[in-house]
């Protein structure tokens, strides 16, 4: 029987064991929590909850050795240069006498930067933009650099903006929150959170050692063409159009740094490498199933 630990125990990680549970006799998944009050659900749900806090070393000490292969979802901490959680968790995994003969990263397309619009694909140079992009940058370079000390398979899958029936844009668009131009806007990518899901679990099958894989799929829209579609499937207003300079001085830091990046990504080898099927290849499809959900409800 498998043994698979899932760290960072958010909407994905509740996808991923879902899809696990399907085969439920020939894996045993053991989540990760920081929360004790979410022990009973996750429970429920068919994973063994373990109980740590990656911002504290000291309580990791109980995963050594849990796991044949790893799932690595967690974000980095909201500040500094580095990925502290993701070294506090391989020092944790090294102590133990048998090692995960396979760990799976989801980090973040964010860490190509700004490409102008370009087609790229995984070769691109990094060119992390923000502190947030580089903190992932920091934690690629870990996991790589661990994997090929310990002998461990690792695969790095970037993912762009993640949305699903429950992760769309509506109070933006309720809010009248604008959006870029056409002539300033900036193209973006996006993966279903199902999709997502079935990223991870491709690559533990198929995924080779010290490989990256973009988990995007084949749309090719700018931002606020994004925006326009989300609003037309649920018959809201669209979001109004700004200059860039004007859009700049109305919207957070934060919000500016997803909106000045644009990228037009490639994911071959999403398709031919981990055979994965797309089970949302466009926006359209996903709005779509969004729709008859929100209409069953």
């Amino acid at each position: 029987m498998q043994k698979i630990l899932i760290v960072g125990s958010g909407d994905v990680a509740r996808r991923i064991l879902s899809r696990l549970m399907l085969h439920a006799r020939c894996c045993r998944v053991f989540a990760l929590l920081r929360d004790a009050g979410r022990r009973a659900g996750w429970r429920a749900a068919g994973a063994v909850p373990l109980l740590a806090d990656l911002d504290e070393r000291a309580s990791l000490s109980r995963l050594a050795g849990v796991a044949d292969v790893l799932v690595h979802l967690a974000p980095p901490p909201g500040q500094g240069e580095s990925d502290t959680r993701t070294r506090h968790l391989l020092a944790a995994l090294s102590k133990a006498a048998s090692l995960p003969r396979c760990l799976i990263y989801v980090s973040t397309t964010g860490v190509y930067g700004d490409c102008a619009g370009a087609v790229i694909d995984e070769t691109r140079r990094l060119n992390p933009e923000s502190p947030r992009a580089g903190r992932r940058v920091d934690a690629e370079r870990r996991v790589r650099d661990w994997g090929a000390r310990q002998g461990v398979r690792v695969c790095i899958i970037r993912a762009p903006g993640i949305y699903a029936a429950d992760r769309l844009p509506l109070d933006r668009l309720q809010n009248a929150l604008p959006a870029l131009v056409d002539r300033d806007d900036v193209f973006t990518n996006h993966i279903h959170a199902d999709d997502l899901a079935a990223a991870c679990l491709a690559a533990i099958r198929h995924g080779r050692a010290n490989r990256t894989y973009n988990a995007v799929d084949d749309s090719v829209l700018k931002m606020g063409d994004y925006f326009d579609q989300v609003a037309d499937a649920f018959a809201l207003p669209r979001p109004p159009r700004l200059a860039r300079d004007a859009l700049r001085a109305v919207v957070s830091p934060m919000q500016w740094s997803f909106m000045r990046e644009s990228r037009r990504i490639g994911n071959q080898r999403l398709k031919n490498e981990l055979k994965l099927r797309l089970a949302y290849p466009t926006i359209a499809a996903g709005l779509a199933d969004a729709r008859s959900r929100r209409n069953v409800c």
